[in-house]
């Protein structure tokens, strides 16, 4: 069997035209799913799902066989989890506390993985080939003592040998051993219960209750328990990914809502298993500090007001901050080689240059046709009115014979686009990101808007220096953000287009674009626009993915990023004058922005922005002025 040290392990299949394979992947995620209109996405990045959107690694071009069944499982694994899960009732009846609660995901996941072991031979085939990959991926073969077996991967396995009656695969190693005798001297009586229960996830939940309870790692389930905030939660697990939250939503939320997150979070990364519980977004406290900044609306927001504090009140902290660098290109690429890796984007993008330039003709046609020009008139200075030259002709003393024409609107106004320049954007999507970031800065320029344009990643892969100091301190638990952010500024909103036009073209070096942690780089880019004095700020976020920092995640919860991100989101949108959208090239980002838009194929990210940018100038003429607050 593929994963258990056969041969098949290292054979590679040979060339394969990738194109039909994932299709007949997806055919199959769709079918065990019952859903036709579920999303399979292949990528470089962490699998995991959200929604109705499932997102499998990227086949190599020669994939061995394990290589397949592993990918095959996963996408299993996941249909089975649409198909046989239901987020409501997972909801209400999860317990309370960390481990409880990595036990109870687990174990739920086990059960559907279960359901389709027992039903399609083939499935069990692959589900056991991607449980041994990630079993060996976390060394568990390495594993001798009690205290470093993770329980819930140990009650996961012990839960799939009573339901399917497979043994653990060999990379499992002594983990499930290491837990048995403590699991079947407490639970011994509740383990006979869950095959009969496998099809009804009520009762099968109750009998996991039952099971933690006899452990004394939960209270004893009872019908009224969480039943004031079942609801809430419930109405949040279900909802769909692509629906976003209404201001009142948002500001209905309580603090209460952690436990349909951490749902949540185990539907996205159910593929690694067990999920740690993390920190506690407090909305009590962000509104309180919201209620600060609200009495004193004249005022403008310095950028170490919205968040001052913000890390703390979201149990989000950062190892060390002695590695992280802000940084222009200039620094990281001397001029010739700027010089070169721009004449290279250029090269790239010369089948581009005319429908992008048509793009940017259109939005700059667009925002002039704004520009209302209105006139003051009869004034003592100015310029000479010709409609009062004849009456000045005949009395050169003749006052009120000048006018002047008005500001527009959007004159003070800076646009900063944000892009990611995670390893996952090589190739197209860095470079259509980087020719359209040219292109707008050149258009909006023209219509007298400041650009600014940023970029994010990190330093290194898997932690860099950060890790090390971490690893060298002993390896303190949940040590927060381990990775050393690069953020760079490849033009300032003060600095003409033609002065940082090569600075674009460093988008291109190899070697530059690695991961990406989204929310430490949106507080970056929304507090270099709060110490601007533009009337109006506006902050475009382009991305292709979740933030992913695989030193980060391995140490902390597996939601940590993702959950920062969301918490930072929701801080901009609901209390901050900067206003925010974005764009997700092939990534669903409409659940985490309120105003986005998701673009299949990078070919469309051009007009997507024109469009996104167009549209908040339009909104914008509706507006009183009343809303803008100036710098003081």
């Amino acid at each position: 069997m593929a994963g258990r040290g056969d041969n098949s392990k290292g054979k590679p299949v040979g060339p394969v035209d990738m194109e039909p394979l994932r299709r007949a992947i997806t055919g199959c995620v769709r079918s065990i799913a019952g859903d036709a209109e579920v999303e399979v996405a292949f990528a470089n990045e962490r699998p995991g799902m959200t929604g109705e959107r499932i997102r499998l690694p990227e086949l190599s071009k020669r994939p061995t066989a394990h290589e397949l069944a592993v990918t095959r499982g996963l996408g299993d694994s996941m249909a089975l989890r649409l198909a046989c899960h239901d987020a409501r009732v997972h909801a209400v009846m999860a317990p309370q506390g960390a481990d409880a609660r990595s036990i109870f995901d687990a174990v739920e996941q086990a059960r559907v993985e279960s359901i389709g072991a027992l039903r399609m031979s083939g499935v069990a085939t692959n589900l056991n080939s991607m449980n041994s990959e990630k079993y060996a991926k976390a060394n568990f073969s390495g594993i001798e003592r009690k205290e470093d077996a993770p329980i819930g991967e140990a009650m996961a396995m012990i839960v799939r040998e009573k339901l399917t009656g497979q043994k653990p695969p060999e990379s499992a190693g002594k983990v499930l051993d290491l837990w048995r005798p403590f699991i079947e001297e407490k639970t011994g009586g509740e383990l006979g219960n869950l095959l009969a229960s496998i099809n009804d996830q009520q009762s099968f939940a109750r009998v996991v209750r039952n099971m933690l309870t006899a452990m004394e790692m939960a209270e004893e389930y009872g019908d009224q328990e969480m039943e004031p905030d079942s609801d809430e939660e419930s109405a949040e697990e279900d909802k769909p990914s692509g629906e976003d939250q209404s201001d009142d939503e948002v500001e209905d939320e309580s603090s209460d809502a952690a436990p349909a997150e951490d749902s949540e979070s185990s539907d996205e990364e159910m593929d690694d298993g067990a999920m740690e519980d993390g920190g506690e977004i407090s909305d009590d406290d962000m509104s309180e500090e919201g209620e600060e900044d609200s009495e004193t609306p004249g005022e403008t927001r310095r950028p170490n007001t919205p968040f001052a504090d913000f890390n703390e009140k979201v149990d989000y902290h950062v190892y060390t901050e002695e590695y992280d660098e802000t940084t222009t290109a200039q620094e990281l690429c001397d001029v010739a080689e700027l010089e070169r890796l721009r004449a290279f984007l250029d090269k790239q993008l010369a089948h581009l240059q005319g429908a992008v330039g048509r793009l940017a003709n259109r939005l700059q046609r667009r925002l002039m046709a704004q520009q209302n020009r209105s006139w003051d008139f009869d004034l003592e200075e100015g310029y000479l009115d010709p409609a009062r030259l004849t009456r000045l002709i005949i009395d050169p003393m003749q006052a009120l014979s000048f006018k002047m024409e008005r500001d527009t609107q959007f004159r003070d106004t800076v646009v900063t686009l944000l892009i990611d320049n995670s390893g996952s954007m090589r190739g197209r999507p860095i470079t259509v990101a980087a020719s359209c970031a040219d292109i707008l800065a050149r258009t909006l320029e023209r219509c007298g808007v400041k650009v600014e344009i940023l970029g994010f990643t990190t330093k290194a892969w898997k932690g860099g220096q950060a890790r090390e100091k971490w690893l060298a301190g002993g390896k303190p638990q949940t040590p927060g953000r381990l990775n050393d952010l690069r953020h760079i500024i490849y033009k300032s909103a003060d600095e003409p287009y033609r002065r940082s036009r090569a600075n674009l073209g460093l988008m291109m070096r190899e070697g530059l674009l690695k991961e990406n942690i989204d929310g430490e780089a949106l507080i970056w880019a929304h507090n270099r626009l709060l110490g601007r004095r533009e009337q109006r700020r506006i902050l475009m976020m382009i991305s292709d993915g979740a933030p992913v920092d695989d030193s980060t995640l391995s140490v902390n919860p597996g939601n940590y990023l993702e959950r920062h991100l969301r918490a930072v989101i929701e801080q901009i949108e609901t209390r901050s004058p900067v206003e925010l959208l974005a764009i997700g090239i092939g990534h669903d980002v409409t659940r985490y922005y309120r105003r986005a838009v998701t673009i299949v194929d990078a070919d469309e990210l051009a007009g997507a922005m024109t469009e996104q940018l167009a549209s908040l100038f339009e909104d914008q003429t509706s507006q009183p002025r009343s809303r803008m607050r100036r710098a003081s």
